[in-house]
């Protein structure tokens, strides 16, 4: 398969950064795209939007309904409260867990039960700092949190596995991309603390920064792979997929 013509995507979070960019690319390789998000941004002429707080219980449920799609890709997140940890507060600390974790654990639960239709593939984004030793100490409970993301998404693909169901589930964990919402705040808190100017703090990182379109190829890439072909997890630099083992 070269193109996408005939399958429906579902892109949660799509309307800025990593999401958007993720969505113009599924539908400039021919995807029907449904994006969801809680704003409705401007953009791709053929992708049709869906206001709905992703995390909610019910609004999975009723968009893979709706929908049926072959592929679902979960983008959506909180920006953490860029703070060292005496300066955050339970609730800042617990934001992307609340999130982030919610409605991968609420996306992935209703794809199995439902099952989505053989051959379906559900892509889940991490964060680079969830496979950094050190996390990101000055972002609360996010790694924390991202790593959970990846955890739940293998649980998921193992009991595809069990009950036979031909769908694939992989986590993509992103390394920084200054020109997202997320990106840029903590670009700006990692360059302070190192006492750097963002531009020189991001020509010390030791890989090509990522951008929303370089995701949106990247995500291209998967969806029109074979399902043996799909590892578990990658990280996801400017430099594109790099197998995680």
């Amino acid at each position: 398969m070269t193109t996408l013509t005939g399958k429906t995507a579902i892109v949660v979070g799509a309307s800025r950064g990593l999401g958007r960019g993720i969505a113009t690319a599924l539908a400039d390789a021919g995807a029907d795209v449904v994006a969801v998000s809680r704003t409705t941004p401007t953009g791709h002429e053929t992708i049709r939007y869906e206001l709905a707080d992703a995390a909610d219980a019910t609004v999975a449920a009723s968009l893979l309904d709706r929908y049926e799609p072959d592929v679902v890709v979960l983008v959506a997140g909180a920006i953490p409260h860029m703070r060292p940890l005496q300066h955050q507060t339970w609730e800042t600390f617990s934001v992307n867990w609340e999130t982030d974790v919610r409605l991968t654990f609420h996306w992935l639960r209703e794809a199995l039960l439902k099952p989505l239709n053989p051959g379906g593939k559900v892509i889940v984004f991490s964060s680079g700092a969830a496979a950094n030793p050190t996390g990101s100490p000055l972002s609360g409970g996010y790694a924390g949190a991202k790593a959970t993301q990846r955890l739940i998404t293998g649980y998921a693909r193992e009991e595809a596995k069990h009950a036979g169901l031909e769908l694939t589930f992989t986590t993509v964990l992103p390394r920084f991309a200054p020109e997202t919402g997320v990106g840029m705040p903590a670009v700006r808190a990692y360059a302070a603390q190192a006492g750097l100017a963002v531009d020189d703090y991001l020509e010390q990182q030791p890989y090509p920064l990522l951008t929303p379109e370089i995701a949106g190829a990247a995500i291209v890439e998967l969806a029109l792979a074979d399902a043996a072909d799909v590892a578990p997890a990658y990280l996801l630099s400017g430099a594109g997929l790099e197998t995680l083992p």
